[in-house]
């Protein structure tokens, strides 16, 4: 009885590992498919705006016109121009705490207008 039980152990661990790593292939699989897909890049304006709304907040967000994001250049559209000369003095320090939110050096540039 003790020799099953220790069988039936094994068995359910080795299942849990063997999920474990097909999850992470199937990490993998979707990086490759976004990549090969062209995708990569939709997903990339999805990721920058969001970063851009989680980055500065419903206060600049509400006077946020349009996001477009081209080539490692950002554009936004502000409704405020008092906003977008104060946003002006800070453009080094948004691009570093948006690319820090995006876990890389994705965006190089930043055009308020």
């Amino acid at each position: 009885m003790k020799m099953e039980y220790d069988t039936l152990t094994k068995d359910m661990h080795s299942m849990r590992n063997n999920k474990k790593e097909d999850f992470a292939r199937m990490s993998e699989v979707l990086s490759d498919f976004k990549a090969q897909s062209k995708l990569q890049k939709g997903f990339e304006k999805v990721d920058v705006e969001g970063a851009w709304k989680a980055v500065m907040g419903t206060g600049v967000t509400n006077y946020t016109t349009q996001i477009k994001f081209t080539s490692g250049t950002l554009f936004i559209n502000l409704s405020s121009s008092v906003l977008r000369q104060e946003l002006l003095y800070g453009r080094a320090k948004i691009i570093k705490n948006l690319n820090d939110h995006l876990g890389r050096e994705m965006i190089e540039k930043l055009v308020l207008r």
